[in-house]
């Protein structure tokens, strides 16, 4: 970021307003944060009503075509605040890597006025800047790779949990997956600035944070790959230096941090799960006993059509051996109904996958066809009805696993991260479990941010019910 552009746009951005707008991952919100941390340095006031924004910043994804629909609505809803006050219109982030994408939005939405991308985030200051003074159409997209920006800003509504970024991009190529195409290759964060990040926000009084990256349990690994004896030497507040060269020794090393309560981590791949990681989290007591280890299909010939480079029975072993070393672990998990080629025998080996893990949470996806992607070109595509109606089998599973996991909370005393007041009871106050089950009780303003035992007294689908003790 060009610091130049924060006192430029300071000159004309007193009272002066912004909202972004951010759909997808945590990823996407991580950079979303970042976006509104520029914006805020430079002088603009946060707002949640479209039609009072000076600016309106659409930070986009492209993992499911729903993403596409929900942006082109979106656009044609605020075209009238540009029309009325001259709304700056800007769209970032991994849809922007798309040339179709853009080459529509140029044609049909002529008045959105930056474009950036996945690799040039740090510039956004300076594409508003050229575009609000030179009444300019900016257009700022790299097909290359970006470098690892460090130094960007960050504005996070949540004053208890936050997420860090590790790495950028990915190397696996899953033949339904358009990531490695618009956030790029691998590249991890210096280990010390991950340090330092997650330093400062245990002295902010943040108490859990979640890693993140597309491919979590690969950190380092490209970068070993160039240089197998790298490593480096973090040094800790202490002064104490700490050795990092892997995914399980940054989990080591974040764990020693004062202040943070909890450690998540989002997504590894279950072909990169390696023993030391498994031990890490065994070992290191803020490394939450939720493990998301992404399925997609329990099918070996679908795994091989995705390019997921394990099989099923691999699948099934690894969780194994996790519970072996940490018998209290649970699972959460990524599948994907109606891949292209998915057989009757097919699903019925992912909701057999299901039976046997019982995961403690599904994200269930109907397959969504993605331009760019190898899947795209098959031809054996799934007829839509078979699709939902294989979703809606894995759902019924699903809630039953649930429903039937959720009793076994019911009498026990858990630790409950408080979160803050219910978004739908002003008297009560949520928190989550290690395992990431949302909890109402009754409590006190003095409760948030702290951890607090509370006994389990009844259980709902998508929620506990408790008492603090």
């Amino acid at each position: 970021m060009e610091e130049k552009y924060i006192d430029k746009i300071k000159e004309f951005s007193y009272g002066k307003t912004y909202t972004v707008l951010t759909m997808g991952c945590q990823l996407n919100e991580n950079d979303g944060e970042k976006i509104s941390g520029m914006l805020e340095c430079a002088g603009y006031t946060k707002t949640s009503d479209l039609s009072k924004a000076d600016v309106i910043v659409f930070n986009t994804c492209c993992v499911r075509e729903n993403a596409e629909d929900k942006l082109f609505g979106k656009l044609g809803e605020v075209k009238k605040y540009k029309e009325q006050k001259g709304t700056i219109i800007a769209i970032g982030g991994c849809m922007m890597q798309e040339e179709h994408i853009v080459k529509k939005i140029k044609t049909s939405y002529p008045f959105v006025d930056v474009i950036f991308g996945t690799h040039t985030l740090q510039n956004f200051l300076k594409d508003l800047y050229n575009a609000i003074i030179e009444n300019k159409k900016i257009e700022d997209i790299l097909d290359i790779d970006g470098e690892v920006i460090e130094g960007l800003p960050v504005a996070r509504e949540d004053k208890i949990k936050a997420s860090v970024s590790i790495m950028n991009g990915c190397n696996n190529f899953c033949t339904y997956c358009i990531v490695p195409y618009v956030r790029g290759r691998e590249r991890s964060r210096n280990p010390q600035d991950i340090y330092d990040e997650v330093l400062l926000l245990a002295k902010k009084g943040y108490k859990e944070i979640t890693l993140l990256g597309q491919n979590v349990n690969s950190y380092l690994v490209s970068e070993r790959a160039k240089n197998k004896d790298l490593s480096y030497k973090v040094e800790k507040e202490n002064g104490e230096k700490e050795e990092v060269y892997s995914f399980a020794t940054l989990l080591r090393l974040l764990n020693s941090i004062e202040g943070i309560e909890r450690i998540r981590f989002i997504s590894p791949h279950p072909k990169d799960f390696t023993t030391d990681v498994i031990e890490a989290i065994r070992d290191c007591k803020k490394v939450c006993k939720l493990i998301h280890l992404p399925l997609q299909s329990g099918s070996t010939e679908v795994l091989k059509a995705m390019n997921r480079k394990y099989t099923k029975e691999n699948f099934l072993s690894l969780v194994e051996k996790i519970q072996k070393e940490i018998p209290d672990i649970e699972f959460s998990t990524d599948i994907i109904v109606g891949f292209p080629g998915e057989t009757e025998e097919d699903f019925t080996n992912t909701l057999d996958v299901v039976s046997k893990v019982k995961f403690e949470q599904i994200y269930m996806f109907i397959y969504s066809r993605r331009v760019g992607t190898v899947a795209d070109k098959m031809e054996n595509q799934i007829p839509e009805e078979i699709k939902h109606s294989r979703f809606n089998r894995l759902k019924e599973l699903a809630e039953k696993i649930i429903a039937e996991k959720n009793t076994e909370y019911v009498g026990k005393v858990i630790d409950i991260l408080v979160e803050g007041k219910s978004k739908t009871n002003d008297n009560m106050y949520t928190g989550r479990t290690e395992t990431n089950k949302v909890v109402n009780f009754e409590g006190t303003d003095e409760n948030i941010g702290k951890i607090v035992k509370v006994k389990i007294v009844s259980e709902h689908m998508w929620y506990l019910k408790g008492k603090i003790i």
